[in-house]
């Protein structure tokens, strides 16, 4: 007859005075431990929909969709496959808005009936371009590079402008002295190319 270790029957003890290791789980909401690496989570707070997390995913479960349908209200919506990622934590890593936009959380319960479902998704206010149209960025991500140039932001009307109807104090009749040769073209939200096109015109 084999006697248990003494370790083992320490550990018997331990139980029957503590209660099981093991959590209470269905009955009780498992509590996972802090350093727990659970499925990452958009904040649509934070998020500034600027696609650090989806250029570094190395399993690509993050992308993204441009909605330009309705030019008066486009949208960017984010898309977080759940049943791909691998929860590795470079999205939050890489997150550039102190990696506040997308972390990684608790939930660890993540089954699905359709795989289908497994994604979630935040929707970004986009800025086009007001000459071609073109994406520039998200909305929030030209008013966080504004607010982290300060005074240099007045160098770019495509940074100062969103910031300044952001505030709600921006004048939009403020073209109006500048109608001829294309210079009420300088004063507008534009991407890179028409910025050029605009600079090499204006005499």
């Amino acid at each position: 007859m084999k006697y248990p270790k003494i370790r083992e029957l320490a550990e018997a003890i331990k139980a029957l005075i503590k209660g099981p290791y093991t959590s209470g789980f269905p009955r009780e909401p498992h509590v996972p431990h802090p350093n727990f690496r659970g499925q990452p989570k958009f904040d649509a707070t934070q998020c500034v929909g600027c696609l650090a997390c989806e250029e570094v995913c190395p399993v690509e479960a993050i992308a993204h969709r441009d909605c330009l349908e309705d030019k008066a209200n486009p949208k960017r919506i984010m898309i977080h496959y759940t049943d791909t990622c691998i929860f590795c934590g470079r999205c939050e890593e890489a997150c550039i808005n102190d990696h506040l936009g997308i972390r990684l959380s608790g939930d660890w319960e993540l089954s699905f009936f359709e795989r289908k479902d497994a994604y979630e998704t935040i929707e970004k206010d986009l800025q086009l371009c007001e000459i071609c149209g073109d994406v520039i960025a998200c909305k929030d991500h030209l008013l966080w590079l504004s607010e982290r140039l300060g005074e240099l932001t007045y160098s770019s009307p495509t940074l100062y402008l969103p910031r300044l109807r952001d505030l709600g104090i921006v004048d939009e009749n403020l073209v109006a002295p500048v109608k001829d040769d294309h210079r009420s073209d300088r004063v507008k939200i534009l991407c890179a190319r028409c910025r050029r096109e605009t600079t090499l015109t204006t005499k």
